[in-house]
């Protein structure tokens, strides 16, 4: 099982580690803090820092049953087990993705509707809802969602058991996919006021490090279902 250092701090952009195991084009760590791909936000990249100061780059990293799993190119000679590395993220695209999923549940917090989909992007995110009868006009939203970015709220964790999360089923939003289960606890996402629900993604502290955001297009993906598209507005 990989120590998942992410799940409790999204800022670390570094660890030392050691390689539990070792295979063509992969690499398994004791601990990390390369976030695997889930929840709709994409696996981290970066680099794998070997005692000698080379460096061997991690292309994507994914969840592989306890396990989490550094994707290497298929032709990088990956370290022997025991080896000692420096695990280090590109903090950049990282980041961003922060970013981008804290967005995504100001929009959860603007949008009272059911979630059918959701995929965090560097560049471009979007989450898709079952709205029935309610209407989502663009420039409304824009403005609800810059508000809350200006409000800079606090964004924290906790962690309930699994028997909490069934008390409480109006925690989970999403239609289609449920919080992992198996493990005994649920790693809960609050964004102070507004919006509480299931989350294993990373981060930011405050919905004031989002920044200015923009919705770019509501689109009609079905009889109820809407696709919300938002982006970062650089300044």
């Amino acid at each position: 099982m990989t120590d998942e250092l992410f799940r409790e701090d999204s800022y670390l952009k570094e660890c030392e580690a050691t390689v539990t195991a070792a295979a063509t084009g992969l690499v398994v760590l004791d601990r990390t803090v390369f976030y695997p791909t889930g929840g709709g936000q994409p696996g981290d990249a970066g680099v794998l820092v070997l005692p000698d100061g080379a460096e061997i780059a991690v292309l994507d990293t994914v969840k592989r049953d306890d396990a989490i799993v550094h994707v290497i190119a298929e032709g990088a000679a990956p370290p022997a087990p025991g080896t000692q590395v420096t695990a280090r993220i590109d903090w950049e695209r990282r980041h961003r993705h922060m970013r981008m999923h804290s967005l995504l549940h100001l929009v959860c917090a603007a949008v009272p509707c059911r979630i059918t989909g959701a995929q965090v992007g560097a560049e471009k995110s979007r989450i898709d809802f079952d709205t029935g009868e309610h209407v989502l006009e663009k420039e409304a939203l824009a403005a609800e969602l810059n508000r809350l970015v200006d409000a800079d709220l606090a964004l924290s964790h906790r962690w309930i058991d699994e028997a909490e999360l069934d008390a409480n089923p109006g925690l989970v939003r999403t239609m289609s996919v449920q919080p992992p289960r198996g493990g005994g606890r649920v790693r809960l996402m609050e964004v102070a006021g507004v919006d509480l629900q299931p989350c294993g993604g990373t981060h930011v502290a405050r919905s004031g490090e989002i920044g200015k955001v923009a919705v770019a297009k509501i689109e009609n993906k079905g009889k109820r279902n809407r696709r919300v598209n938002v982006v970062l507005v650089e300044e």
